[in-house]
């Protein structure tokens, strides 16, 4: 059985034995110094070249603000005032959440699948894309194509393959949007692409499908409420003229009635035009409600800074890429000599 002394003394001895075996791998990688500097060189001489080849891209900056508009609690102290009860108000829509919309599937695809001028001939912005992109594409994508006015509908299993694709590569490499501070409703949005007219198009066409689609969203509930609330006020708006009408008709057919009997008409008709009357004139406060607050929610997108020319110009720096390139090459030649010295040491 092996004492604590002699458990003290094995771990002493390990210790030595890897310190010295540490300081003896230190000592021959500082002796391969020249492998370094040779890796390091020809690394950053590769990445040099690898800089001057990327294309320059152009980068888009639109910055604007959002008014949720949120008119929910100023209807509901009108219509307090009224008697009416309208509900709780609540948007689950509001604030950051139109980052999120703006690069959606929906969003991107729609702004991807939209017309617009290049080169004096109208593009969708994704064929356009593409052929920018012709270069670095598959055989099978060359040869699919997304020609002004066709449907969506009619699309091929290909077509929607590739659509779904360029979509990932917008919404994660191209797209950037955000609120650069969280105290104000102010947002950004960024996109980069090598041509500056699609860069500055793109931008302004995702921007306004999204306001689009949020404004749609943000008023369904009350728009809805609203649609159906005018429908049925013109419907009771008839029902009223309809009762004065047939009460007119029935008081020229009995001109000189002999009996009471024939005020029977009248008086019926009479009685239903109060009833129209009072429930039109009720219908038609619900709706001066719905119609405010169907105004109060519609959200205002204001455009802050376009995104004008001239974009932003957007290269990989020689020097930056070659110091990369150098430090991962070293980095990783170091760990291979690292771990044939490990390998030498204990076949020894």
């Amino acid at each position: 059985m092996i004492s604590e002394q002699d458990n003290k003394t094995i771990k002493s001895d390990f210790r030595i034995t890897a310190s010295r075996n540490l300081d003896i791998i230190i000592k021959g990688l500082l002796k391969k110094w020249w492998l370094f500097l040779i890796v390091g060189v020809l690394a950053g001489i590769i990445g040099i070249y690898y800089a001057s080849k990327q294309k320059m891209t152009y980068k888009s900056s639109l910055t604007f603000a959002l008014d949720t508009g949120d008119g929910s609690s100023g209807a509901i102290s009108l219509a307090a005032q009224f008697g009416l009860n309208l509900g709780s108000s609540g948007d689950i829509f509001a604030g950051d959440n139109i980052i999120e919309i703006m690069k959606s599937r929906r969003m991107v695809e729609g702004t991807l699948l939209s017309i617009d001028t290049f080169q004096n001939k109208p593009y969708t912005f994704i064929e356009y894309y593409l052929q920018q992109s012709a270069d670095t594409s598959s055989k099978q994508e060359i040869n699919i194509h997304f020609p002004v006015g066709q449907l969506r509908s009619t699309f091929t299993y290909a077509q929607d393959s590739l659509l779904y694709k360029s979509y990932n590569d917008f919404a994660n490499n191209y797209i950037n949007a955000d609120k650069p501070d969280r105290k104000y409703n102010i947002y950004e949005v960024n996109v980069t692409n090598p041509d500056e007219k699609f860069t500055k198009d793109f931008t302004d066409r995702l921007v306004a499908e999204t306001n689009k689609f949020y404004t749609e969203i943000s008023t369904k509930k009350a728009k809805e409420t609203l649609d159906i609330l005018e429908q049925r006020v013109a419907a009771m708006k008839g029902n009223v003229d309809s009762g004065i009408s047939s009460k007119a008709e029935i008081q020229d057919i009995n001109l000189n009635p002999v009996f009471s009997a024939a005020q029977v008409p009248v008086l019926k008709q009479q009685a239903n035009i109060q009833v129209y009357g009072g429930a039109y004139a009720e219908m038609f406060k619900n709706l001066e409600i719905a119609r405010y607050q169907y105004l109060k929610q519609i959200p205002l997108m204001q455009i802050i800074d376009a995104a004008n020319y001239p974009m932003e110009k957007v290269k990989a720096s020689r020097l930056k890429t070659a110091i990369i390139f150098s430090f991962i090459a070293c980095f990783f030649t170091f760990l291979i000599l690292w771990i044939i010295s490990l390998f030498k040491l204990k076949t020894d």
